[in-house]
């Protein structure tokens, strides 16, 4: 097993773990604290991301060693792949950069930290369901693209594995 292998392996490991936590937010998660009053489900939200936001040891080194592997992992890759394994891990790639990372970044971490800066003992019922009607619909479904991308991606990065 060479090095390529290796940060293939990790990058296929890594990018099905996001993937399994983006599918946990999508059908446990969400569907959960949906069935809140709109103070709680904000609440509940700002307490879930909070954990994330403070830098949760475990989550970084997953979500960014994903990032990281995957990208070395592409690296590598030059020479060591076919065409058909190149394009595999081209759009494992693009797939994961774009399709997962970009919405996080321009989407559901700004309405993340939007909802951080609410104090719902501050808020009247109205600008509670305000809050909550800007928030949810738009971040949940970006958090359903965002899984569907990632898992598309463990899928090529998996099929890269049968490849070798």
């Amino acid at each position: 097993m060479d090095i390529f292998q290796i940060a293939l392996i990790l990058a296929t490991f890594l990018c099905s773990v996001v993937g399994g936590f983006l599918m946990a937010f999508s059908i446990v998660v969400m569907p959960g604290i949906k069935n809140l009053n709109d103070g709680e489900f904000i609440r509940a939200f700002q307490a879930i991301d909070r954990v994330i936001q403070n830098g949760q040891a475990l989550f970084m080194i997953f979500w960014v060693g994903s990032i990281i592997a995957l990208v070395i992992t592409a690296v590598l890759a030059v020479g060591e792949l076919d065409t058909i394994g190149w394009i595999f891990m081209t759009l494992a790639v693009l797939t994961y950069l774009i399709g997962v990372q970009l919405p996080t970044i321009r989407i559901n971490i700004p309405l993340n930290n939007i909802l951080q800066t609410l104090n719902v003992d501050e808020m009247d019922e109205a600008e509670q369901q305000m809050a909550r009607t800007n928030f949810e619909a738009k971040w949940v479904k970006w958090n359903v693209i965002r899984t569907a991308f990632s898992n598309i991606t463990a899928l090529l990065l998996i099929l890269l594995l049968f490849l070798q």
